[in-house]
C-alpha cells in the first residue's frame, strides 16, 4: 500500500467519489489506501485512477471505483465481520473489503485471474484473504454462514445457495436483473424471508456457473 506522500490522482478520485455521493469515511479511506494501479495491466496504468471500468484478462473488467465504493458502502461493514466475495477478478474489490472486515473469502472461476490476484494480495501484505478456485454460484458452504456476501457479476436472480449461506440479519449485495436492466440490490435475511431494496443501476459481466477449464 502507498506509504509515500499523497498521489494527486488518488486525491482527485476520492474527491470525485465524495461528489458522487459516497459518504462512508471508512470506505473512502480503504479506496485511498489500496493502489488501483497494482490491479490493472501495464497498458492501463496511466488510467488506473480514472473513475471508469477497465478491461482485465479473461474478458473481465475491474469495476469503476464509484461502483466499488457504492457496493462496499451498501454492505455496512464492521471490523469483526466475515465476508464472502463471489468473483475475485483483479482482486481490487477484495483488497478494499480486506481493510474493512475481519476475514474475506473470495471465489474465482478463472485460474489465471486467481493466481494474479493472489500475487497482488501477497505484494500488498493483505493477510486476511482466503482464496478459492470454484463455482461462485455454489458459494463456500464449508465455511458456514457469512455476515456479508458480495457478488461482483450480474445475475437475473440471486443464486439460492448464496442466500442460504447468509447469516441471520446478514446482507448480500449483488447486481440483479437482465444485462440491460441490472440494479445493485441489497438482500437482508430475516429468518426465511429476504427483504430487498434496489440501490442503483449498473452493468456487470454475467455470473457463470462452473470453473473455466481453459484459463
Amino acid at each position: 500500500m502507498n506509504q509515500s506522500g499523497p498521489d494527486m490522482r488518488v486525491v482527485e478520485l476520492i474527491m470525485a467519489l465524495r461528489s458522487a455521493g459516497i459518504v462512508d469515511k471508512a470506505v473512502l479511506g480503504a479506496l485511498e489506501r489500496i493502489p488501483r494501479d497494482v490491479f490493472v495491466t501495464s497498458e492501463f496504468t496511466r488510467r488506473a485512477y480514472e473513475n471508469r471500468a477497465l478491461p482485465i484478462a479473461c474478458g473481465q473488467t475491474i469495476s469503476q471505483p464509484f461502483v466499488v465504493a457504492m457496493m462496499t458502502e451498501a454492505l455496512c461493514l464492521t471490523p469483526r465481520l466475515r465476508v464472502l466475495e463471489v468473483g475475485t477478478g483483479s482482486g481490487y474489490q477484495c483488497a478494499i473489503l480486506s481493510l474493512l472486515a475481519r476475514r474475506v473469502y473470495t471465489i474465482e472461476r478463472y485460474r489465471t485471474l486467481m493466481k494474479a490476484a493472489e500475487e497482488r494480495f501477497d505484494r500488498l501484505r493483505l493477510r486476511n484473504i482466503v482464496t478459492r478456485l470454484g463455482d461462485g454460484m455454489l458459494g463456500w458452504p464449508e465455511q458456514g454462514e457469512f455476515d456479508r456476501i458480495l457478488v461482483t457479476a450480474g445475475t437475473k436472480e440471486c443464486p439460492p445457495a448464496l442466500l442460504s449461506q447468509l447469516c441471520e440479519g446478514g446482507l448480500l449485495v449483488a447486481p440483479i436483473g437482465p444485462p440491460e436492466g441490472q440494479f445493485v440490490t441489497v438482500f437482508r435475511r430475516d429468518g426465511d424471508v429476504f427483504h430487498q431494496r434496489q440501490v442503483a443501476p449498473v452493468r456487470f459481466v454475467p455470473l457463470i456457473a462452473g470453473i473455466a477449464s481453459a484459463l
